[in-house]
């Protein structure tokens, strides 16, 4: 089978493969937030251009409300281009080759997986390899087609994110090493492509001008640390594994190989595409390590595809064989990621694991726990989130993107704060709704565990007592929200503060073998009410009582810092002994049910232990 019918199959495969990830995979917060963004039309946001907002708002608009119509426009820009990769390696150097490199484009993870998610970074490669195509042009020769190439890159570019700014730097060094490359800059044609390119920049340039810089001063500085730091080396074993590794060395040592190629094209794309990730590699020692970094260098390995070829070429075939083994099974990897997150089951299977996927989870639970309390509450009543992912993800699973979010530290650390409240959609005070009754989804997993009685004495004082009308406890508490209900009476404030519980279970930990009598061991504490009782649950079902009241110290004194405010004291802890002959061998969840003396009951998240066989 010849290489462009291998490529033909592969794409037509990938993009149908794609479609129905997208069509079933929950919508990521990232996402939720631009579908937000795409509600408010504007020409810039505080964390973005205005581009992936406006293909947001596109999609719905034409193909209704949805997951797929979120998505439809970003899974046809990431299928144009590897048609495009084709292209530029068909014309420059050699029409079998770039069949391969096609082929590669389609199944490296980074560029297969674009579009399954409505993220910036679809629109971002398509900017990348116009611009591209537009360099190699212009080295054979000025025209008014490859000028207008470039505009259109760099026009797309600025409108898709900051990062485009690297592409920009580097291809402007890329070509002023090369002899025609410096002719081209001297050309008035190409300066009037990138005054076109610079000024797409003006939106996003008035907005900061606008809100004191608060995007740039997100983008360049709050989440950058800018000190050394040893986590810059992980990127070669991280990048390694994203673009699986022989292609990722195939990769490197063609952009080394032909970095003085006498070919012109094979020497811009090797500069740019070396410069790009070597650029990155040197920015990891100093930049954000908190938040996914692991795509920014994808613009690198798509100048780099088009020399692909001639490396591997060069190879052994056992090598060859090797490494498209390996393509093929990163790629599989990222995709069944996705695919295996968009399955229900999977996620609740996930639960309590490290990689269990929150960002995609829970999102649906709450919706339906959240409508079935509007139903019982006033018409009049407001919906009030606790952050902007859970504000986002209910705003598109409702349909209404105006519900109000709290202050916190989500907000800022995402740099979405400040578009929050240039919205009027940041509430800072309950007397702000002029005594309308409310509905507040509070994310119990949205800060760290030790932080969270703090969190919730927060929203106290500007909420009031924070009542628990529900808990929703999504893949058995793998995120977990509080679903408060204030009458229209309630005022911020008034009265003692009375939480949520906040419970721990010491022992048996996630995951224990338990094959003997085994006693349940941890602690529990409730502001302003103190805990009434506390059963052991197995399965979501209560199996036993346990003993409540024992002294535990540590907790409350380095743990919660002494803010505790529970009428026990010291005394949170508890205990109780369960059989499990008594249980059939396996997997069982255990959890525990919370009874608060205010009457509340609350179910708290659940951990798996698997139980032996008896003898």
């Amino acid at each position: 089978m010849e290489m462009r019918t291998v490529f033909v199959v592969l794409w037509t495969t990938i993009v149908l493969l794609k479609l129905a990830i997208a069509a079933r995979l929950p919508l990521f917060v990232d996402e939720a937030f631009y579908w937000l963004e795409g509600q408010h039309p504007a020409f810039a946001y505080s964390d973005l251009p205005g581009l992936t907002a406006w293909l947001i708002r596109i999609g719905t608009e034409v193909f209704g409300d949805g997951l797929l119509a979120v998505r439809l426009p970003f899974i046809a820009i990431s299928a144009l281009v590897p048609w495009l990769v084709v292209r530029l390696t068909a014309r420059e150097f050699d029409p079998q080759s770039a069949w391969l490199s096609g082929c590669a484009a389609l199944l490296l993870p980074l560029l297969g997986s674009l579009g399954v998610m409505a993220l910036p970074d679809a629109m971002l490669a398509l900017a990348t390899v116009l611009c591209l195509d537009a360099g190699v042009r212009l080295l054979r020769g000025v025209t008014h087609g490859g000028a207008l190439l470039l505009a259109l890159g760099l026009s797309l570019g600025a409108l898709s994110h900051y990062r485009f700014i690297a592409v920009i730097g580097v291809g402007i060094v890329a070509l002023l090493t090369i002899a025609k490359g410096r002719e081209a800059l001297r050309d008035p044609r190409v300066w009037i492509a990138i005054a076109t390119g610079a000024a797409a920049w003006i939106p996003l340039l008035v907005w900061n001008v606008d809100n004191a810089e608060a995007g740039l001063r997100f983008q360049m500085v709050d989440r950058h640390p800018w000190a050394l730091h040893a986590d810059g080396w992980q990127f070669i074993v991280i990048q390694a594994v994203m673009v699986t590794p022989l292609l990722f060395a195939a990769l490197l040592i063609a952009a080394w190989r032909l970095r003085r190629a006498p070919d012109d094209a094979a020497r811009f794309l090797a500069m740019s595409g070396g410069l790009m990730v070597l650029g990155f590699f040197a920015l990891g020692f100093v930049a954000d390590t908190e938040r996914a970094s692991f795509h920014w260098p994808l613009p690198g390995y798509l100048a780099l595809l088009p020399l692909v070829g001639f490396v591997l070429m060069t190879w052994p075939r056992w090598l060859r064989i090797a490494t498209w083994v390996t393509l093929a099974l990163g790629f599989i990897g990222v995709v069944g990621y996705y695919a295996a997150v968009s399955a229900p089951e999977v996620r609740e299977r996930s639960a309590g694991l490290k990689w269990y996927p929150s960002n995609f989870a829970g999102w649906d639970t709450l919706a339906d726990a959240v409508r079935e309390e509007l139903a019982a509450m006033p018409a009049d009543t407001v919906l009030v989130a606790d952050n902007f992912k859970i504000g986002a993800e209910l705003g598109f699973a409702l349909g209404d993107p105006r519900i109000r979010v709290l202050d916190h530290p989500l907000n800022r650390h995402h740099g979405r704060a400040p578009q929050l409240q240039l919205w009027h959609l940041q509430l800072d005070d309950r007397a702000e709704l002029a005594g309308r009754p409310v509905l507040l989804v509070t994310g119990a997993n949205d800060v760290k565990f030790s932080a969270l009685l703090q969190r919730y004495q927060t929203i106290c004082a500007r909420m009031g007592a924070l009542p628990v009308s529900r808990v929703v406890n999504a893949d058995r508490g793998a995120q977990r929200f509080i679903l408060s209900r204030f009458d229209a009476d309630a005022k911020a404030g008034a009265g003692d503060c009375v939480t949520p519980a906040l419970a721990y279970v010491d022992t048996p930990l996630a995951g224990a073998r338990v094959d003997a009598p085994f006693e349940v061991r941890g602690w529990a504490v409730k502001d302003g009410s103190g805990v009434a009782s506390v059963a052991i649950t197995l399965d979501g079902v209560p199996v036993v009582q346990a003993q409540y009241g024992a002294p535990n110290p540590w907790i409350v004194e380095r743990f919660l810092a002494g803010d505790s405010r529970d009428p026990a004291g010291v005394n949170i802890g508890f205990s109780a002994t369960i059989d499990p002959a008594t249980l059939t061998p396996g997997r069982h969840w255990l959890g525990l049910e919370i009874t608060g003396h205010d009457g509340s009951v609350e179910r708290w998240a659940e951990q798996p232990i698997q139980v032996a066989p008896a003898r």
